[in-house]
């Protein structure tokens, strides 16, 4: 079972002022959970350390290193999303506000700095002739296993390469990218009708079905720089076009450790079932499992992505409320947004793997977002590795026979 320190604990561990704990915690850096029997927070004892053990490296490359790309201090300049005080916003506006009422395209429009017009205008966009093919082929299959090979096939470079100078041109290039996109997720022709009914239409959803599929495209459209998104941005840092990040950006979603943990989270509801979820909940911990779904480092309080999800699906499943009332009470986490996007899959009967396919598809905003802002910077990403291998053998040994 996870340790937890107090306020006084914590702040002593890490040798600073109550003060400076919680600033701790409002960056992001440590994660603060109500105690339940008084009124301040508990830190886990884990999360305290390894900041303390942070502070502590000075300035030595190798140890540098290891606590920037671990949840460590930013690393890149960005004026995309800002993730403060545990809440999300897009270009400085709420998220969980914007997923109310904005559109897919709306949105994309402001990450991308372009006109919705120029981005989504009326005209068809084409997939390469060997997609429809391919369709055939994966038919049935979970978009974990699809959506990467599909959209692959049915893009191209050109239209968003970086020899496209004409902003005009790229916000229609990176529009298609988009509306590509949602084609393989759903298995039909691309279509110049609005994302999320798109998805209304293939999945057979009435009109609340689509604001909430909307909402959830919405919310995942970025989240600074995770994983894919860092990937990402190190590709478009090369010179390559968009699709090429957005590719990238697929191929990093799908691991375990990030958009697969969807997948992980469908097993567990599985596993756990709808009655007495405590004690199955608990032999999971017993026996060295994790509870994928629950927890973020950058939201003490809670995921607002998930919150606002689950808000509107959790009143007609009360097991899954129970489900994370229990873990809350086993490990003192809330849900992520990988949970909910599972939660809204069930709750609306989309096919299996729709909770990773609305990841990736909302995602895709963020991605060409994140490369066109690396493409405006010029640089190339290239850091440097801290070398541990063994030390090379000075030539003069070996010529000394």
């Amino acid at each position: 079972m996870p340790t937890y320190l107090s306020s006084a604990e914590a702040a002593a561990a890490l040798g600073v002022s109550r003060q400076t704990l919680y600033a701790y915690v409002s960056r992001g850096l440590l994660s603060a959970q109500p105690d339940g029997t008084a009124r301040e927070s508990r830190y886990l004892e884990e999360e305290v350390t390894r900041l303390a053990t942070q502070r502590t490296r000075g300035r030595k490359p190798k140890e540098v290193a290891k606590a920037t790309l671990n949840w460590g201090l930013p690393v890149l300049e960005s004026a995309i999303t800002l993730i403060e005080d545990g809440r999300l916003y897009y270009r400085g506006r709420d998220a969980v506000a914007l997923a109310q009422s904005e559109s897919v395209e709306d949105l994309a429009a402001l990450l991308w700095n372009a006109e919705v017009r120029q981005a989504f205008g009326p005209g068809e966009v084409a997939a390469h002739p060997a997609y429809a093919g391919l369709l055939k082929h994966f038919a049935g299959r979970r978009a974990e296993e699809s959506l990467l090979p599909l959209f692959t096939v049915a893009s191209d470079d050109a239209a968003t390469a970086q020899w496209q100078t004409s902003p005009e041109r790229t916000a229609e290039g990176s529009g298609a990218l988009m509306r590509l996109l949602a084609a393989c997720l759903l298995g039909t022709r691309p279509s110049a009708a609005p994302i999320h009914e798109q998805c209304a239409k293939a999945w057979k959803l009435d009109a609340h079905g689509a604001a909430l599929v909307r909402m959830a495209l919405v919310l995942c459209a970025d989240h600074e720089l995770n994983a894919s998104s860092f990937t990402a941005r190190c590709v478009a840092s090369t010179g390559t076009s968009l699709r090429a990040s957005v590719i990238a950006g697929l191929a990093a979603l799908t691991g375990g450790k990030h958009g697969g943990t969807t997948a992980r989270v469908e097993a567990l509801l599985d596993e756990i079932g709808e009655h007495d979820v405590a004690p199955g909940l608990q032999r999971r911990l017993a026996r060295g499992d994790d509870l994928p779904g629950f927890g973020h480092h950058l939201y003490p309080d809670g995921d607002v992505r998930a919150n606002a999800l689950l808000a509107e699906v959790l009143p007609h499943h009360p097991a899954w409320g129970d489900i994370i009332a229990a873990t809350r009470g086993l490990i003192g986490q809330h849900p992520s947004v990988d949970f909910a996007l599972v939660a809204l899959r069930r709750h609306l009967q989309l096919p299996v793997g729709a909770a990773f396919g609305l990841f990736a598809l909302g995602r895709g905003m963020g991605w060409i977002a994140q490369a066109l802002e690396q493409r405006a910077s010029g640089e190339l990403i290239r850091p440097r590795a801290a070398y541990t291998g063994p030390r090379p053998i000075p030539l003069t040994a070996g010529l000394a026979k």
